[in-house]
């Protein structure tokens, strides 16, 4: 029983590693073929462009993997709350080229994904302290970090979509 229940664990974890893959080349996808003026444009209401998700998105990942190293080194460090509305990095890397910024976040997305990969089962349920969640641990904060970049997958595909077709 032991064995099947660690067996299910790890399936879990993969199934993270291959959602957080799917979600890097969706954004990469939505972004392709288009020209820098079309993804910097802000949307007609005036929210974030396409390079500027992505920013936010690697931005979010940057922070994340911070979090996920310290609870891999330490010992249920406390988690600080994000505040992206404060944080001075993100107008850094908006300041780049979009497509600099795709490579930024592809390649930061690849040595995420190789962190995740060689992480034991242990590891992934290596505890920190939050102030919104009771359990918090690695496991946690990736699965989060996915459903958060669900909710910004789908304003790129709203912003794509007003541009005209959407790349296969």
């Amino acid at each position: 029983m032991a064995h099947d229940a660690h067996s299910d664990k790890h399936q879990a974890h993969l199934s993270l590693i291959d959602r957080l893959k799917m979600n890097g080349r969706d954004i990469a996808r939505l972004c392709a073929k288009a020209e820098e003026t079309d993804l910097s444009k802000p949307s007609p209401e005036g929210r974030w462009s396409l390079k500027e998700l992505v920013c936010h998105l690697w931005r979010c990942q940057q922070v994340f993997a911070g979090r996920i190293e310290a609870m891999l080194t330490s010992v249920n460090p406390e988690v600080v709350r994000y505040d992206p509305d404060n944080d001075t990095e993100f107008a850094v890397l908006t300041a780049q080229p979009a497509t600099e910024a795709l490579a930024g976040f592809q390649r930061e997305r690849e040595a995420l994904l190789a962190k995740l990969g060689a992480l034991s089962p242990e590891q992934w349920h290596r505890p920190g302290g939050h102030p919104e969640y009771s359990h918090y641990d690695v496991h946690f904060q990736v699965e989060y970090m996915l459903h958060h970049e669900g909710h910004h997958l789908y304003q790129m595909y709203q912003r794509r979509a007003a541009m005209g077709k959407i790349p296969h």
